[in-house]
């Protein structure tokens, strides 16, 4: 279909001397340098960036012109899918590739979040559910993640033990990612237990539960299969899916994650393929809660066994499917609309073997699972080294 050639990646945090502009532009001019391109080469440009309040600049598709002059005139598009956003745009330069619009198509996600008061932040994060039933919700965001695991509890018994393995297996991870925010083993015991520095949030997640605040960009460079093979490396899609969900969670099984299951089924059978057969995944762990679920969502496990797999350490590093071998969102961060592009630059390094310290040995296909909302927008993108 098409083929990621290049790739670059900001480290997540506070970036308090970036802006939104700085941060895309670095993220383009890397990765065009990285593909072994110049910016005259380049086709189309698609920019990820949920925004919602986050920054004033909005209209922010041509910042992208301004990291070189010779991209002026470049088609340039906008796409915004809450969460998701970076797999929307990224999916959206895979169609024009595949429709043979362009050639060499730019991605590019960022977010600026840091520099939002907290309380703006949680309304923000908020126009992310369906306001009508949760706009009113204690915690922002966090509040409906609450209670989707009190449902959860309700339904399957107490996961606590199972959600802080999965945040500790995740903050160790990101301990090797050069990228990620938070870079500290925090261990089982401080995941599991409340604390003056681990207090409680919403419902039963606690504060290493939930992903972090964010600021950071990446991009990568798309072209086609048969041109790619000409290109330094090449790390191609074999699948993708994508499944947009109700946004109230009042009109489905919110303990399901249909979205999810839907997404990773389309992907999986066009890449023939199960999810066996793949080497590790990159998913939307924004709460650890939607970690545990999305097992079950990918079929790793039955509905209700979600704890099993990362009880009996199937999705360490060293499992039968590694999850999140970056830190996840949960270390790494979560700039909303450089999430998506993060996974696909990320995967494609560890499928070339460059990796570092997080890298899975022998890796040989990804999966990369990134969901907006409450399990509404979902996408997946199965991806292999073709050189």
């Amino acid at each position: 279909m098409a083929a990621i050639i290049g790739w670059a990646h900001t480290p997540f945090g506070k970036l308090a001397d970036e802006t939104v502009e700085t941060l895309v532009t670095k993220v383009a001019r890397q990765a065009i340098e990285d593909a072994g391109l110049s910016a005259q080469d380049i086709d189309e440009i698609v920019l990820g960036h949920f925004n919602a309040g986050f920054s004033k600049q909005d209209f922010t598709a041509s910042l992208v012109l301004q990291a070189d002059d010779k991209l002026r005139f470049k088609p340039t598009t906008r796409v915004e899918n809450a969460c998701a956003t970076g797999s929307a745009a990224v999916h959206q330069g895979v169609k024009s590739i595949k429709a043979g619009d362009a050639k060499f198509v730019l991605v590019v996600g960022v977010e600026q979040m840091t520099t939002t008061p907290g309380p703006e932040i949680g309304a923000n994060l908020l126009k992310a559910s369906y306001l009508p039933e949760d706009g009113d919700t204690p915690a922002g965001f966090a509040g409906v993640f609450g209670k989707i695991a009190g449902m959860y509890f309700q339904k399957y018994g107490d996961q606590s033990e199972a959600l802080a393995h999965i945040a500790a297996k995740n903050h160790k991870n990101g301990v090797e990612n050069p990228y990620a925010q938070m870079r500290k083993d925090l261990g089982v015991e401080f995941c599991l237990n409340e604390s003056e520095k681990n207090p409680f949030v919403a419902g039963p997640l606690k504060r290493t539960d939930c992903s972090l605040v964010s600021d950071g960009a990446a991009a990568i460079v798309l072209t086609d299969t048969t041109t790619a093979l000409s290109a330094d490396k090449a790390v191609a899609f074999r699948g993708m899916g994508h499944a947009q969900d109700f946004l109230p969670m009042s009109k489905r099984d919110i303990l399901k994650f249909e979205g999810c299951t839907q997404a990773w089924k389309r992907a999986l059978s066009q890449a023939n393929i199960t999810i066996n057969d793949l080497s590790f995944v990159e998913t939307h762990d924004c709460f650890t809660i939607a970690e545990l679920i999305e097992y079950e969502a990918m079929g790793l496990v039955p509905e209700g066994q979600g704890a099993k797999a990362i009880l009996e350490g199937w999705t360490q590093k060293d499992g039968k499917l590694p999850v999140n071998p970056s830190g996840g969102l949960k270390a790494k961060g979560h700039p909303i609309g450089a999430t998506g592009v993060s996974m696909h630059a990320l995967t494609a390094m560890q499928l070339t073997g460059t990796a570092g310290g997080i890298q899975v040995e022998g890796a040989e296909l990804g999966g990369i699972f990134n969901m907006g909302g409450a399990a509404v927008a979902n996408y997946v993108s199965v991806l292999q080294r073709l050189k």
